[in-house]
């Protein structure tokens, strides 16, 4: 029986941080790092794949303030931006997926899913939003834009300074349709979904899907898919080949195996980055612990062969 495996696609497999974001970039990244995932096809896995959508939204949700300022055109809120964004990294993934397995002689379908995630509304992250989204704002505009639509702004510290929207970051709770995508992958079909952590929604007292102004965690959310649907291993693809303890300090060093012991332990002694490893060692671990039976943390080149990088396994 074929092995399940999610792989979620770090930010750096469609977009460079050196790189302007044009659709060639986008494109030629794309088609390298999916054809890395050939490998795993070749031995029998059936694949779900998810996505970040960092730069795009970021983009779109600058052209929307232009064709405000500029047009008069209204923004349209996060939830559909993250919708659009969705669309468009799900499109062009599944339409280069189809040409890199045609250059294999691998003849499979490959399916985009408009994800919706459920949040809790109530929850402690939305009573303190950390999660910067947009661009930059003087303060004159910031207080403008806080009186007439609420928005909540923090001091950007990179970048040039400013201020910029700060948005919730809540923990994902349920990803809908995952049985669908279950059922999708079981009958050999190679699946895109959960894209950006996936849309944000709540269920109001009536019982209805509401949309809410938030980021869910790309990585977190797909370690929730893959405990959903029963998958039996997590790939996180991101631009280190393997998870550095004292990441870039001088005593630097690579940890290949890991228990989720020693995982945790680590996590509490701060050896991982709080906004980059560290979010990505929870992702990993929470799949271990609620069923998963490893967890992987690499680039996408170590996929040939199973030249994995680091490894986090139960025990």
């Amino acid at each position: 029986m074929n092995k399940l495996a999610v792989v979620a696609l770090g930010g750096n497999a469609l977009q460079r941080d050196n790189q302007r974001g044009t659709i060639e970039e986008q494109e030629k990244n794309t088609f390298k790092t999916l054809e890395n995932l050939v490998f795993l096809l070749k031995d029998n896995y059936n694949l779900v794949i998810t996505h970040g959508n960092g730069p795009q939204v970021g983009d779109l949700l600058q052209r929307n303030d232009a064709g405000e300022q500029m047009y008069g055109i209204p923004q349209m809120p996060l939830d559909v931006c993250v919708a659009g964004t969705q669309g468009e990294i799900g499109y062009m993934i599944e339409r280069i997926l189809r040409n890199a397995l045609n250059k294999h002689g691998i003849h499979k379908n490959v399916i985009s899913l408009i994800t919706q995630v459920v949040v809790d509304r109530k929850g402690k992250a939305f009573s303190n939003p950390v999660k910067r989204i947009g661009r930059s704002y003087s303060p004159e505009m910031a207080a403008k834009l806080q009186q007439e639509k609420g928005w909540a702004f923090k001091e950007e510290v990179k970048s040039g300074g400013g201020l910029r929207r700060v948005v919730a970051s809540p923990q994902p709770m349920e990803v809908l349709n995952n049985s669908v995508i279950r059922r999708l992958v079981e009958e050999g079909n190679i699946v895109l979904a959960t894209g950006g952590g996936g849309i944000p929604v709540y269920i109001d007292a009536k019982g209805n899907y509401r949309p809410v102004e938030a980021v869910i965690d790309k990585d977190m959310a797909s370690s929730l898919l893959a405990v959903n649907i029963k998958a039996d291993e997590f790939y996180i693809l991101t631009d280190v080949p393997y998870v550095y303890l004292n990441y870039k300090k001088p005593d630097q060093r690579i940890a290949e195996f890991i228990t989720r012991d020693e995982a945790r332990n680590y996590l509490k002694m701060g050896m991982f980055g709080e906004g980059t490893m560290a979010p990505k060692m929870e992702a990993a671990l929470y799949f271990i612990e609620n069923g998963g039976s490893k967890s992987v943390i690499t680039e996408a080149t170590k996929l040939e062969n199973k030249k994995f990088g680091s490894c986090i396994t139960m025990h």
